[in-house]
């Protein structure tokens, strides 16, 4: 059964490991995961089934904005296709809301077309760029999606089922 729910410091292995799996570079280490799980500022949720960390969504808030931002976002190649990414995202957005966000935006690499469709698929649009925003030079693409206030829409996260 399928579960998303908030991640913990035994998720850190298994969360660098989809990491370095996903992303070939500007990657967030295990140092950085340790860090954000402890802060408030942060949440890391994660789906998991039968044990195994299949994707995860990396929240940042920042005190007195209503502005959430999906920083960082993976689901491991061999679990797409299955509307995990889309159950994920939902939870997380669920949860900004719940944290008081009225919208949330992301960061993604311009040549990244596959995720950029999903994003404008599931609501977001397109706001702006930042050029060279990767480590390698790549420009990345800003985009942003209005939240809905929906009282204990995050209560969620503990839901089963998120195919």
């Amino acid at each position: 059964m399928a579960a998303i729910r908030p991640a913990s410091l035994a998720d850190v292995p298994a969360l660098v490991a989809l990491e370095n799996r996903s992303f070939a570079g500007d990657r967030v280490s295990a140092r950085s995961f340790r860090h954000l799980v402890r802060r408030r500022s942060a949440a890391i949720l994660v789906e998991e089934e039968a044990g195994t960390v299949r994707g995860y969504a990396l929240l940042l808030f920042r005190r007195g904005s209503r502005i959430a931002r999906l920083y960082s976002f993976a689901v491991g190649h061999e679990h797409r296709g299955q509307g995990l990414a889309k159950a994920l995202l939902a939870a997380a957005e669920g949860l900004a809301g719940e944290r008081g966000a009225r919208a949330m935006r992301l960061e993604l690499r311009q040549d990244n077309a596959a995720a950029l469709a999903l994003y404008r698929k599931l609501g977001y649009a397109v706001f702006g760029s930042a050029s060279g925003y990767y480590e390698d030079g790549m420009d990345a693409v800003r985009m942003e999606k209005p939240l809905l206030p929906v009282p204990g829409a995050g209560k969620m996260l503990l839901r089963e089922n998120c195919s």
